[in-house]
């Protein structure tokens, strides 16, 4: 996301990679920030890079660290917030109506 001699953005989403039917993107929160509630149409992965993020779907919450992921289910409303600095890849599965291509590298 960010190299150690630039400042990293707060708040942020970054896409990673591409393949048309999957996508990675990146995330950053800084402490006190959060995604608001939202549902998604496809499963997604979220994978916890550096710190923790504090999930809330509704009915169940918990805490997911560095090294750990989040299995979130298509249209399962749901958000996450950080306490800490946080940093975690999200894995976009099976965009429908899209067809896989080559990867494509986001590159700076």
């Amino acid at each position: 996301m960010s190299t150690p001699d630039e400042p990293h953005r707060p708040f942020g989403f970054e896409q990673i990679a591409d393949c048309g039917s999957m996508r990675v993107v990146g995330l950053r929160l800084e402490p006190g920030q959060n995604v608001p509630q939202h549902r998604n149409a496809i499963p997604v992965a979220l994978i916890v890079t550096e710190g923790r993020l504090h999930f809330d779907d509704g009915s169940k919450s918990g805490e997911v660290g560095a090294g750990e992921m989040l299995l979130i289910n298509p249209g399962e409303r749901h958000t996450y917030r950080a306490e800490i600095n946080a940093s975690a890849y999200l894995v976009f599965a099976g965009l429908p109506g899209v067809r896989s291509r080559t990867w494509s590298l986001r590159r700076k």
